[in-house]
């Protein structure tokens, strides 16, 4: 009988392991049974061409919602329309390290322009203690600089060095929504009242961000079974960052754009809202993970028996690029946070200990089987696709013998995986035009020749997905499969 240590140790091998044996088998089959392979090819090429059909059809749906979002006065629609929006209160949690005083100034900013009513509002600026100098001159200065723009600017001190926890940005927002838990208490506000917004501290939100989310949370048959999640961009620095850089930054905005639209994979991601009431339920943000932005919702997710969801915000919050002065240093940023993002992989082996426990008979099976193949199957793509149609998809081709090359199949393959292919480049193409209106003024450094640029810079897509998207996601999920667990890498973030 194995204990509960083995079991989550099992557990954790398995994605793992179904990549592996992916690449293994795509290997041994390409050398000893090469029309097998063929055969597999074509159908996963299908498959993905089917998948690109859906990722096209949503992204058009959800950037035609974003352009209807982005017109609306959300405050006179808030204001007309809800007749108890001022019993809400705002909490907002900002996480800080290292950031400098410009990337905190913008942020604030931007939650001070779409602070609809101050005293509706606390900010909540998370420090580390490791980083105590640093944080109270950044407390001081928001203080001074915006303490006229909220009802409190409340400030927490993660401890250095804590026990049985991983030091990031998960143990730092779950000491300081212990904090505010106390704070929330002594002023006798209702949790479910209470509208908790996480963001990173380089987030700028839309001026319109908090008025949609108090509109949408009151219109919500039940607010407190669910997040609220904004389209994540990452332009503010995209013009001084490099193209690999930009190409990934926009790949994440659409994807977000998608699962908006479709809903019924919809995970929290990165910078988000939800009620305080569900943070509290849930057991706040988990202390010893890395990726505690989807983790809260599965916490929430299994706190409620299955009955929770997330609900689209079609408005932007904005962030920066991983970049660094020197263009090898932004590649390596790059690289590890697509693995971190990756190492969400630890999603799976979570679940899947979750789903098997005693209490969880109350959650449905069909709705365990949903999450699970939505976290394996995305995490198996993510490492699996660029390498099955770039490099794996012709390997037989190139190794078939003599007699395999002169089936029909083998004939034939080619000109199926290129019409497959071709219909499949819609999505790269599609994405390529949607980028260019997603841009921010051009900065008087720049050339008005940068656009054309912007544009031919998709012809990287395929080295991008490979050595800044596959491998760093394959990476992640072969640490956890053998229990060398990754701690929470801080991005670093340059602007000019």
């Amino acid at each position: 009988m194995l204990s509960d240590y083995q079991k989550y140790r099992l557990f954790e091998i398995l994605p793992g392991l179904s990549i592996w044996l992916t690449l293994i088998l795509s290997i041994i089959l390409s050398f000893f049974r090469p029309l097998w392979m063929i055969y597999f090819i074509i159908l996963f090429d299908i498959y993905w061409v089917l998948k690109v059909v859906n990722f096209s059809f949503y992204l058009i749906l959800g950037w035609w919602r974003f352009r209807i979002a982005r017109k609306i006065d959300w405050v006179a629609k808030m204001k007309d329309e809800v007749s108890y929006w001022q019993e809400k209160h705002h909490v907002v949690f900002l996480t800080l390290f290292n950031e400098t005083w410009d990337v905190v100034k913008t942020a604030i900013e931007s939650v001070c322009a779409a602070a609809y009513e101050k005293d509706k509002f606390v900010i909540v600026v998370a420090g580390e203690a490791r980083m105590r100098e640093h944080y109270e001159d950044i407390l001081s200065k928001i203080r001074q600089t915006f303490g006229d723009c909220f009802g409190d600017i409340v400030g927490t001190l993660h401890p250095a060095d804590p026990i049985e926890e991983i030091p990031g940005k998960g143990s730092n927002l779950n000491y300081s929504e212990n904090e505010m838990r106390k704070y929330i208490d002594a002023k006798g506000w209702n949790y479910d009242k209470v509208i908790a917004t996480i963001f990173d501290i380089d987030t700028v939100c839309h001026p319109q961000y908090f008025a949609c989310l108090t509109y949408l949370y009151c219109k919500h048959p039940r607010p407190t079974r669910s997040s609220f999640q904004p389209i994540a961009l990452y332009d503010n620095n995209i013009w001084e960052s490099p193209a690999v850089l930009r190409i990934m930054a926009f790949g994440t905005t659409f994807w977000i754009m998608t699962s908006l639209a479709r809903q019924d994979s919809l995970v929290t991601f990165s910078s988000h809202s939800m009620s305080f009431r569900a943070i509290v339920d849930a057991g706040y943000h988990e202390k010893r993970i890395v990726s505690e932005d989807s983790r809260i919702f599965f916490q929430c997710l299994l706190a409620y028996d299955g009955d929770y969801e997330v609900t689209p915000i079609y408005l932007p919050v904005s962030m920066d690029t991983v970049r660094d002065d020197k263009w090898w240093q932004s590649m390596k940023n790059l690289y590890r946070q697509q693995r971190r993002w990756a190492w969400g992989v630890e999603q799976v082996p979570y679940l899947l200990y979750e789903f098997g426990r005693e209490e969880r008979k109350k959650f449905p099976l069909w709705k365990k089987i949903k999450w699970l193949f939505v976290e394996w199957e995305g995490k198996w793509s993510w490492c699996m696709v660029a390498l099955i149609i770039t490099l794996l998809g012709r390997l037989p081709m190139w190794v078939a013998s003599e007699g395999v090359r002169q089936s029909a199949l083998f004939f034939n393959a080619p000109y199926i995986l290129e019409t497959l292919m071709i219909v499949a480049m819609s999505g790269m193409l599609l994405s390529a035009a949607l980028s260019l209106p997603l841009l921010p003024r051009r900065p008087e450094s720049q050339s008005p020749y940068k656009y054309i640029i912007m544009l031919l810079q998709w012809l990287l897509l395929p080295f991008s997905l490979i050595f800044v998207s596959s491998i760093p996601a394959i990476d992640a999920v072969t640490h956890l499969m053998r229990g060398k667990y990754l701690g929470f890498n801080i991005s670093q973030k340059k602007r000019r």
